[in-house]
Order: C-alpha cells, then sequence, then structure tokens
C-alpha cells in the first residue's frame, strides 16, 4: 500500500497539473461566479464554494428562508481574551459552512483598530497585534480542524474604509513587521491557514495584489502555501499575475482570463507562475475534499457525528456572556429577579437590537433574542414597561414578518416577481422579509427590466407613517393600487460596496389606522445596470422612524424610570454608522441618546445602561449611572446573555481589546482620511492603541484590558527565570486569589518595558495573557508563555537588545500590582527569529 506523504501528494497534483491545458489552467485561476470556482471534470474537481462568515456563515445565497447562526462579533469574541472561545467560534462556523455546503469561510478579519473611526472595526478582534495573533490562529485552527478552509483577511493594513480600493497606505518596515504583519504571522506558521485574502488599498505603492510582501514574508518566511484569494474585484490588472496572487475573484469576468493567456504566450507572465497557483487551488481542492483521489481533513467522528459539534444556539449565548465588558458598577448589578417588581427598559436598540455590524459579513438568522425580549423572561413581562426613549434608527427599518401576509399564498410574507421589458413575467418567488439582497441564487436579475415587490401590511398603530424603500435606481411606491410615490435614488460616494449594501432611501407620508391592512406594491426598475453589481440587488422595503416630538419620547422614559426600580437603557449604533464601506465622523451616539440617558440617570438613581455597538462610542455620562455593560454587538442571543449578567446566573466575562476614549480629541490616532495624494501615512509608526495613549501621557474613560466582574481577586506573585537567551519562550507563573464570595474569571495580563532602550519602544506592550477561572477563596497558579521574539524590533530583521526588560503583571494595561525583572542574555544573534 502507497504511504502517502506531501511529496506524494505533490507528485499527484503535479500529474493533474500536466493534463490542462494554458486555457483551462488560467480559467482556474478566476472564479466561475460571484461565490464559487470552476469544476474540471476530467481531474475529477469539483466546484468550491466561499461565503463569508467571519461571525457567521451565509452560505451561497443570502436569504432569510435559509437561516445562518449569528454569532457575536469579533469584536464581542476578543474581548473574552479566551482562545479557546476564538476556536469554538471557528469550529461551530466549520460545522455551519458544511451544513450550507462551504468549503471555505471568509475570515477571521484581523485588521488592527488603528483608528476607533475605522467603519468594521467591529469585525476585527483588537488593536494589539498579539491579542489579535493568539485569537486569529485559534479561530483559523478551529476551522480548518474540521475540514473546512479559513481566509485570514486583508493582507495587509486594511485598517480602515475611506477610500479603501484606492488609498496608498504608507507604513514604516518597524509599524508593518511589529503590527501589521505580527497580526497575520501566527495564523498562517502556527495554524497553517489554507488561504489568505489580498486587500484592496496600497501599501507603500503598490497595491496588495501587486505586493511583493504576497511572497516575502508571506511565502519565504512563514513557508504560506495556500491560496491567496483576492477581496473581490481586487485584482485590476494582468501585472498581479506576475506576483504570488493566486485566485481572482469574483468571476466569470475579470483583468486575468484571455489577457493572461495571451501574456503568457508572449513571454510577459512565466507559465510557471500560473502552475503554482493552479498547484495551490488544487491543493486547496484536495484539503476541503473538492478533488477526487485525495482523502480531505475530516473532523474526528464519534459515533457518525463531529466530536466538537455542540449546540451553536448555547454557545452564541456563551459567547456573548464571555465578550461582554462591564466598564462601572457601583453594586446595583447583579439584580435579584425576586426582589425587583419593576423594570423601566429604554431605548429604540432595546427592542431593535444591533446583533452583527452591516456589510459583507452580514448573516440572516432565523431568530434574534433582543435585550427587551431578555429582560421580560428573565423579570417577567409584567414587571417591564419599555420606551423608545430616542430614535437611532436611519434610513429605512424592514416590516415586521407578522405583520405581512403575501397576497398570493395568504400565509406571512410577500410575493417578487421579475419581469422582462415586454412585461413577461420571468421569476417569482415568496420571500418572508421586506429587506433582500441577491448575490447568485436563481433570480434573473441581469435579465429583468422590472422587479416588483407585493405584500399587505397591517399597521399596528393608528398616524401617520412613512413607508419607503432603500436601494439604488428608480422606484414607485403604491398603496392600495394608487401611485404614492416616484423617485431616484442615487448613491452616495464612490464605493460600490456601501453603496450597494446601506444605500439611501426615499419615503412617503401614509395615513395608517391600527388593524386594517395596507395593500402595498414596490416596483424598482433594473434596466441598464451596469458594472460588477449589475447582477445584485438589495432592497429594504419599510418605514423610516417617527421623530417628529423627541421630547416628548425622553418625557416618556423619564417618567418610566421615575416609576421603576431599576431602569435599563440600551443605547447604541445603527447600520448608517457602523458598515463596510465607511468610516464613522464621530465617536458620538447617533440622535439624542445621550441626553436620554442622562435625564434617565437624573430621574432614576438605580439605572444601568447596555452599550450595543460593535466599536468605542463616547459616554458623557458614564460617571453619573449605577453600571454599564459594553455588549457590542452580541449575536442573537444577545438579550438572553444580557439577562444571564443581569441577574447573576452568569458573570460579564469580557475585558477590553480597545481603548475607550473620553472625548474625541483625546484619540492620539484617528485619522483615516488619504491626504490629496490619495495617501494615508501611519505617522505614529509602531504607537497605536494603549501604546499612542500611554505616548501621549492622555487618560482615556476606559483603558486596554479593563474590566470588572462579580468578584474580587488579588494577585499575589510573579516568578519568571531571571535570564532568557534571543527566540526562547520564557515560562512565567502567577498566582492569584478570587478572594470574594463567588466563582468568578480573570485575565491575567503581562505587559513588557524596556527603559533607556537604544531605540523607540512603547513606554509598554503585551506579551501574554491568559484568562482564569476560580472558585470562591480559590488560589490558583497561572502559567503563561513569555516569547523573547516579542522583545525584539525589527531593522532588516527581527534583532535583540540585550538587557533588562521588566514584566509586568495585572488585569489591565494600567493596573500591574506585581512586576519581575527579565535579562536578555547573548544579543549577537541579531535578526534571528
Amino acid at each position: 500500500m502507497e504511504t502517502i506523504t506531501d511529496q506524494t501528494i505533490d507528485q499527484r497534483l503535479e500529474s493533474l497539473l500536466a493534463r490542462l491545458s494554458l486555457e483551462e489552467k488560467v480559467r482556474l485561476l478566476t472564479g466561475r461566479d460571484f461565490w464559487t470556482t470552476w469544476p474540471v471534470e476530467k481531474i475529477g474537481l469539483r466546484r468550491m464554494l466561499f461565503s463569508d462568515g467571519p461571525t457567521g456563515v451565509r452560505g451561497e445565497v443570502w436569504d432569510e428562508r435559509q437561516p445562518s447562526m449569528n454569532f457575536p462579533s469579533a469584536t464581542a469574541i476578543s474581548s473574552s481574551w479566551d482562545p479557546a472561545m476564538a476556536d469554538r467560534l471557528g469550529a461551530a462556523s466549520a460545522v455551519e459552512a458544511r451544513r450550507k455546503g462551504v468549503d471555505v469561510v471568509l475570515g477571521p478579519t484581523i485588521n488592527l483598530h488603528r483608528s476607533p473611526l475605522g467603519g468594521r472595526h467591529f469585525e476585527a478582534f483588537s488593536e494589539d497585534p498579539v491579542l489579535t495573533a493568539e485569537l486569529a490562529a485559534a479561530y483559523v485552527a478551529g476551522v480548518q480542524r474540521n475540514g473546512v478552509g479559513a481566509t485570514p483577511k486583508h493582507y495587509v493594513a486594511n485598517d480602515s474604509e475611506t477610500d479603501r480600493f484606492t488609498v496608498d497606505v504608507k507604513v514604516g518596515d518597524r509599524a508593518l513587521r511589529e503590527l501589521y504583519l505580527l497580526a497575520f504571522e501566527k495564523a498562517i506558521v502556527d495554524s497553517k491557514a489554507w488561504l489568505v485574502m489580498s486587500a484592496y488599498n496600497s501599501v507603500n505603492g503598490a497595491t496588495a495584489t501587486e505586493n511583493e510582501l504576497l511572497e516575502s514574508p508571506l511565502n519565504t518566511e512563514w513557508g504560506f502555501d495556500g491560496v491567496v484569494i483576492s477581496d473581490w474585484t481586487a485584482v485590476r490588472s494582468v501585472e498581479s499575475a506576475k506576483h504570488s496572487q493566486d485566485l481572482v475573484m469574483p468571476g466569470p469576468d475579470g483583468p486575468w482570463g484571455s489577457a493572461l493567456v495571451l501574456a503568457v504566450k508572449c513571454g510577459t507572465v512565466p507559465e510557471a507562475a500560473v502552475d503554482r497557483k493552479v498547484l495551490r487551488i488544487l491543493q486547496l481542492a484536495a484539503r476541503v475534499g473538492a478533488l477526487e483521489g485525495f482523502e480531505p481533513v475530516a473532523p474526528e467522528q464519534v459515533d457518525g457525528v463531529p466530536a466538537e459539534r455542540e449546540d451553536p444556539v448555547a454557545f452564541a449565548r456563551e459567547a456573548s456572556v464571555a465578550g461582554t465588558v462591564m466598564v462601572r458598577n457601583d453594586g446595583v448589578l447583579p439584580l435579584a429577579p425576586a426582589s425587583v417588581t419593576s423594570v423601566a427598559v429604554i431605548g429604540h436598540n432595546a427592542r431593535h437590537a444591533r446583533t452583527q455590524g452591516g456589510g459583507s459579513a452580514t448573516v440572516v438568522p432565523e431568530k434574534i433574542v433582543t435585550p427587551l425580549d431578555g429582560i421580560r423572561a428573565a423579570f417577567g413581562p409584567e414587571n417591564v414597561s419599555y420606551n423608545v426613549g430616542a430614535v437611532v434608527q436611519e434610513g429605512i427599518s424592514e416590516l415586521p414578518l407578522e405583520q405581512l401576509r403575501n397576497p398570493v399564498t395568504g400565509g406571512p410574507g410577500l410575493r417578487v416577481r421579475f419581469f422582462a421589458s415586454t412585461g413577461t413575467e420571468l421569476f417569482a418567488e415568496d420571500r418572508r422579509s421586506t429587506a433582500l439582497v441577491w448575490f447568485g441564487g436563481d433570480a434573473p436579475i441581469a435579465e429583468s427590466s422590472m422587479v416588483q415587490f407585493h405584500t399587505h401590511y397591517t399597521p399596528e398603530e393608528t398616524g401617520t407613517i412613512r413607508l419607503g424603500f432603500s436601494t439604488v435606481g428608480h422606484g414607485r411606491i403604491f398603496v392600495d393600487g394608487v401611485l404614492a410615490h416616484e423617485a431616484s435614488i442615487e448613491t452616495t460616494g464612490t464605493d460600490l460596496g456601501a453603496a450597494f449594501l446601506a444605500p439611501p432611501s426615499a419615503s412617503v407620508p401614509v395615513a395608517a389606522r391600527a388593524g386594517v391592512p395596507l395593500e402595498v406594491t414596490v416596483e424598482l426598475d433594473l434596466a441598464g445596470r451596469t458594472g460588477s453589481l449589475s447582477n445584485a440587488l438589495a432592497v429594504t422595503i419599510g418605514l423610516e422612524a417617527d421623530d417628529t416630538d423627541p421630547e416628548a419620547l425622553i418625557n416618556d422614559a423619564v417618567a418610566a424610570a421615575k416609576a421603576a426600580e431599576v431602569a435599563v437603557v440600551v443605547v447604541g449604533t445603527n447600520s448608517r454608522v457602523e458598515s463596510e464601506g465607511y468610516d464613522r465622523t464621530t465617536l458620538e451616539l447617533p440622535g439624542l441618546q445621550d441626553r436620554l440617558v442622562g435625564a434617565v440617570a437624573a430621574a432614576n438613581p438605580r439605572t444601568v445602561v447596555v452599550v450595543n455597538s460593535g466599536s468605542p462610542v463616547l459616554l458623557p455620562w458614564r460617571n453619573e449611572v449605577a453600571a454599564t455593560l459594553i455588549g457590542y454587538f452580541g449575536g442573537q442571543e444577545f438579550g438572553t446573555a444580557l439577562a444571564d449578567i443581569l441577574v447573576g446566573s452568569a458573570e460579564p466575562g469580557g475585558r477590553l481589546p480597545t481603548t475607550w476614549p473620553a472625548t474625541q480629541e483625546d484619540v492620539p490616532v484617528i485619522n483615516t482620511t488619504p491626504d490629496a495624494n490619495g495617501e494615508l501615512a501611519y505617522t505614529e509608526g509602531i504607537h497605536i492603541g494603549y501604546r499612542a495613549w500611554l505616548k501621549a501621557g492622555a487618560e482615556p474613560a476606559y483603558e486596554f484590558g479593563h474590566g470588572l466582574g462579580y468578584t474580587h481577586w488579588t494577585l499575589d506573585t510573579a516568578e519568571a527565570p531571571g535570564t532568557a537567551v534571543p527566540g526562547a519562550v520564557v515560562p512565567l507563573t502567577v498566582t492569584l486569589s478570587n478572594t470574594g464570595t463567588r466563582a468568578g474569571k480573570q485575565v491575567v495580563q503581562v505587559y513588557a518595558e524596556r527603559p533607556g532602550s537604544a531605540v523607540d519602544r512603547p513606554v509598554r506592550w503585551l506579551v501574554a495573557s491568559a484568562p482564569v477561572w476560580a472558585e470562591p477563596g480559590e488560589t490558583l497558579t497561572a502559567t503563561l508563555n513569555v516569547p523573547t521574539r516579542l522583545l525584539a524590533y525589527w531593522d532588516n530583521g527581527w534583532t535583540y537588545e540585550a538587557g533588562d526588560y521588566r514584566l509586568r503583571i495585572g488585569t489591565s494595561v494600567s493596573e500591574l500590582p506585581l512586576e519581575t525583572v527579565l535579562t536578555l542574555t547573548d544579543a549577537t544573534l541579531g535578526g534571528a527569529a
């Protein structure tokens, strides 16, 4: 029997390559459509399906009839500071992927939180490269252990959204190596990621898809043997085929194709470069089970079921708890449900929670538990009141399914019909949502002249509603058969993704009576659409918020808070604030939410605020409230997890992975806007996040690593070997005690300092961390491994500086009661890894 070795696999892949013509090889290097690769039947290669999925796997279609698990956002996962949690998210994502026939998950997103204004902040882990690297490597391991490819993205320095297709990031070698590349390295070297996604932006003058960074360090230093897949439409020319860019997405059109065939025949692109790319794609296919004759990576089975499979809903709830950060508590929490007879729940996001950020990472969950749902379940609906307090919504919100009747089937939902220019119906389907996106699927968008949406909507209240639609193009709204409004909506800005996923809206006032159905028909013209999204469509039909009397909303909330024993105010962002495609312009909460919190806190001293945002926002009232919980985008079990924390059946397990400022003016690194030359200079060098705050001497609202629990801890002792050589991993043992009356969690954090360094250094920087759990009164010992590589700096190689390094140990970047000194010797190994 043949022994299967890496060499044998390589030989077999080479033999398959030899059976392909140049044209067949080149065709493999561009996607077949928006989400899949080309099959080649004669070599036993089926298509491979990719899917967005950093915290939920959408699948091939964006369809509420095929729902997906909606796990907490990456900022919530990273707030757990727990690689095991990231690993479990990866494993759960792999199970979701296989359920949907997906071979490759397009995640994790591991760009750094360089500026809190970054629009995709919620989708990435942290401002710190070491914490990011640990979590990314764990996520990748969890996905790939279960036979699905993971795709760390976006390589590299894609840390903001403004002009993301054209921006040229100017970043020095030290910052590039010590921060932005370091965040990717562990996922490649340790977890052996099967793919990496190249970014839209340029780095130091060369686009990411034509950048030498794709070869070095990715291949030459880190040993990457996987596929470099482009971000969608990131490849712009045949020139990129000369570089270590392997796969162009989406397809079937793109800049390679026949142009690349001609370039090879003319000798401007070596055929060997094409062959290397094809071999990597074939190897990926072998790994995920898309290539006949190769044994794919498969999860361990127990009685025919993957051993690591767990209840995804229970995991989503646990992950949300683990990632919720309590930044303030004057003792009001936890609440005892038996002794609380009235709770005033206030806030738009309490009823319409954001469980995920906007953009390509969005999934459609089967069910969302809102904060209001969770609190009503915990305290009894009869003991809970609700007031909106302040309008947060911008644009159109979808119509509730329970208020819709499909005029054809009579069931919940609406009928969608696509028509040719002749008026002939080409396609029809029954949908269960009025927020619809088509990427792929059966709908003939490109062939259609018009699409019609038809439903009967029954309002809950009497009054004037603003009925409208959100999309790009020309549309008409009919109410009870009469044309009520006609409008053309144009894109704002130049980002196609933002225009597609968060377009402007148009609406019209309509008189409504509670319980009386309105026949609603919306028509959108599709003829003449061009560009890369001409065969895709996104539209939301629904209502704009009523903000005609904001003072009345606040007054009603204050009255409810005065009448209740406890007030829970849920504040947050909306889809126009945090989404792919654009950065934020302000860190303030939208609308009048700050005024709302101040008024409620003045009315009820037992006011608890829950922050429902994916990234930092300003909290000017933070010292006026009894408690503050940062729940991020908590996934579909957000409300249940929140209730668990409020009543104390679980404690908030999170610690901040990113600094939260007191004012926007205090933020030391904030710019995300390229200059007139299209350049965004990372002039701060290695000083981002808490490093920049420490260098500036500024005090944030809440520092990196901060978070409270329901018990008390002491850090007792810390011990480490006195000396170490470059390249060693130093074991550091820390004893700590749970001195409180409850079981609890703590996150031990280790930072290095190098006073008197010969080179520019951060005041201190993270080198290790570990979450620990203990029973009341228990003392435990945690061992943390400190790689001396993290003490090195980049100078045409990893360079070690001999001498003393102070290791400071504590529970945040500024709470560091313990320290020990490590002496680095034998520094003659300058440039060693």
